[in-house]
């Protein structure tokens, strides 16, 4: 009977370690059945910014909004049907949201390659990272192995993806609940060293606020009106919005943060001083990024047998 119950037992322990093991992501995921699969997607990479710099912004920015609803699923590539809501036009999404054709071009390349294999949250977990590396910041190695959704969550696309206009404290708590610290929302946050923002997003700030550079502001509003333009585009970062460095952190030293969500970071709180040593030291911004980005990458992923391998990246298998 006592060898039966440490059989049983033994068995028990193998079943854990059998789930716990399919729950880990791994770079060596595709080795043997995509093995061609990081080249494909860093050659449409390549194509895509060398036609518009901004896209590896907008590829990081759905890499974001993607983990932060029910986990790193590819949920956002999800379109709406007549049967079917995703996440596209949640308000953090709609009309703002862009480079999905991107996606669609890698995932067509990808198939040609390997059938029926690589996930859609895969292709845009590699997609983020190479857009990081061509727009010159730091490089990482992604562990693969997700499972596509095969359901999204607009309310919670409203309510978990933090907004332009929140306070530190707000960020924070949003962060925690994704088990994401308050340097890892500082370090995230230097994603905004690249891409735009609207002006309805940064209006308040500019008319509003007084943490603000006199002269940005001035500047800034010569395209983004007290009302009206609420679409005109903004550069979040000063300098260099085409360019990944760690300006962005300068930005903010000189009150130059052109989102609320941005200026928090450095107002007397409790990450200015990361922020001014960021400012100062771009390979310890570079460092802790990609670290961040692992990090961000393995909130909840679908793995296993759970979710399914999309053929269309906008659309559930039938």
């Amino acid at each position: 009977m006592a060898s039966l119950n440490h059989f049983f037992v033994a068995l028990s322990i193998l079943s854990i370690l059998a789930f716990s093991s399919n729950a880990q992501l791994s770079p060596t995921f595709y080795a043997k059945t995509c093995p061609n699969l990081q080249t494909i997607v860093r050659s449409a990479m390549s194509k895509a910014i060398a036609g518009e710099a901004r896209l590896g912004a907008s590829i990081l920015r759905l890499f974001f909004h993607d983990c932060f609803v029910n986990g790193c699923d590819g949920s956002i590539l999800l379109d709406d049907t007549a049967t079917f809501t995703g996440e596209k036009n949640a308000a953090p999404n709609k009309n703002s949201a862009r480079g999905f054709e991107v996606i669609d071009t890698i995932k067509t390349n990808v198939e040609a390659a390997c059938n029926a294999t690589v996930s859609c949250a895969d292709i845009l977990a590699l997609a983020t990272r190479d857009g990081v590396v061509l727009l010159g910041g730091p490089s990482w190695t992604v562990p693969v192995g997700r499972r596509d959704a095969r359901s999204a969550s607009q309310s919670a696309a409203n309510s978990q993806i933090p907004s332009p206009f929140s306070e530190l404290s707000t960020l924070t708590s949003m962060f925690a609940a994704k088990g994401l610290t308050a340097r890892d929302l500082t370090v995230l946050s230097g994603a905004h060293t690249i891409g735009q923002a609207e002006c309805q997003f940064f209006r308040t700030r500019i008319y509003n606020e007084t943490n603000i550079d006199a002269n940005f502001a001035t500047t800034r509003k010569a395209n983004c009106p007290a009302s009206g333009g609420d679409t005109n585009l903004a550069p979040l970062d000063t300098l260099t919005p085409t360019r990944f460095d760690n300006n962005y952190y300068t930005d903010l030293v000189n009150r130059r943060g052109l989102l609320h969500s941005d200026q928090v970071l450095f107002n007397s709180g409790s990450q200015d001083a990361l922020v001014r040593s960021y400012s100062a030291n771009s390979a310890a911004f570079f460092r802790d990024f990609a670290a961040a980005m692992v990090k961000l990458g393995n909130i909840s992923p679908l793995t296993g047998t759970s979710g399914e391998i999309r053929r269309n990246c906008r659309l559930i298998n039938s």
